[in-house]
């Protein structure tokens, strides 16, 4: 039975509720869940102050569980970077244990691998935004359920998704997977937190943000050079934002366009992760492959992040959005 461990780094649980719930659940896939004695701290917005919140960061890296699930995100984590012991994460990364989450937790991912090269966290979903939502919300999405369980037992290593279009048919990169949350990402360039990749594939999602926004930060990425460095960028979603009377038609399509127009990098878009109930689960530092068919594309690394040098390509268990049509592989 794979140790689990719920701990709350950024924001404050509103309740206790979806907490009890996503453990209990998960509890029921077969992990054996503790949750961390602060996980329901509050301190203002944050689940505890800067102190409680990076004592318990310390707390779950020296127990190294199988898995170490963020209970939800929101903000806090970059008031940490400065004083985490990252030495004290990688020891807990090289004896198995795999960190995960998703929006504020792109902090703790990417400080990470801008200073270990070969080690990997977890882009997947947090445990009371997906597991601790009740049946009347709608429950768990068994996509984002199952990714998570095979991508937890090393069975995980490929995920798959269609694009809109064929326009990249053929398209083969190999690289360091990296990214997440285009706001928190963006908030990291220029510190000692920024993960510098070459060659890489960066994948970006948000929230609430509007299309004008994400054009903004994407072309801010683009012109410190950072898009141009990349083989592919594949976007995730980028939904919740109130469109304004004065877009007159302009929208994410529009920004995407924008930024293909300045760039020779591959701009990949259908990627299913981000704030949305249907997320896959990617080895964030790994070396991954994409592979594109028509409109088909795969992602695929080797099963253990931890060995980041060799991808198996879409070989294995692979995960997406085919999985919501009946095509589990």
């Amino acid at each position: 039975m794979t140790s689990l461990t719920l701990f709350t780094p950024a924001g404050a649980l509103p309740a206790a509720a979806p907490l009890k719930r996503a453990a209990r659940r998960l509890a029921q896939l077969g992990f054996d869940v503790a949750v961390d004695a602060d996980a329901l701290a509050r301190h203002q917005r944050f689940g505890g102050d800067d102190d409680t919140r990076l004592a318990a960061l310390h707390r779950v890296a020296d127990a190294a569980p199988g898995v170490a699930l963020a209970t939800r995100g929101g903000y806090g984590l970059t008031r940490l970077l400065d004083r985490i012991d990252w030495a004290r994460i990688a020891a807990s990364v090289e004896r198995g244990t795999r960190w995960v989450g998703y929006s504020d937790l792109t902090a703790l991912q990417n400080g990470f691998i801008a200073r270990h090269k070969g080690l990997a966290m977890w882009s997947g979903p947090l445990a009371c935004d997906d597991f601790g939502r009740s049946d009347a919300e709608g429950g768990v999405d068994e996509v984002t359920q199952d990714c998570f369980t095979e991508a937890m037992s090393g069975a995980l290593e490929a995920v798959g998704f269609r694009a809109p279009t064929a326009e990249f048919d053929g398209l083969e990169a190999r690289g360091r997977l990296w990214g997440g949350n285009l706001t928190v990402l963006c908030s990291l360039l220029g510190t000692p937190h920024w993960p510098k990749v070459k060659g890489g594939l960066l994948f970006l999602e948000d929230v609430n943000e509007h299309p004008y926004r994400v054009e903004r930060m994407l072309l801010q990425l683009q012109q410190a050079g950072v898009i141009d460095a990349q083989a592919a960028v594949l976007l995730g979603d980028f939904s919740g934002a109130a469109r304004s009377p004065n877009d007159r038609g302009y929208g994410l399509k529009d920004a995407v366009a924008a930024l293909r127009a300045r760039t020779g990098t591959p701009v990949l878009t259908g990627l299913p992760f981000g704030h949305v109930r249907t997320k896959v689960c990617l080895p964030v530092g790994g070396t991954v492959e994409l592979y594109v068919q028509g409109r088909e594309a795969i992602v695929g690394w080797q099963s253990d992040p931890r060995l980041a040098h060799a991808a198996h390509g879409h070989d294995g268990h692979a995960c997406g959005e085919h999985c919501g049509h009946g095509h589990r592989h």
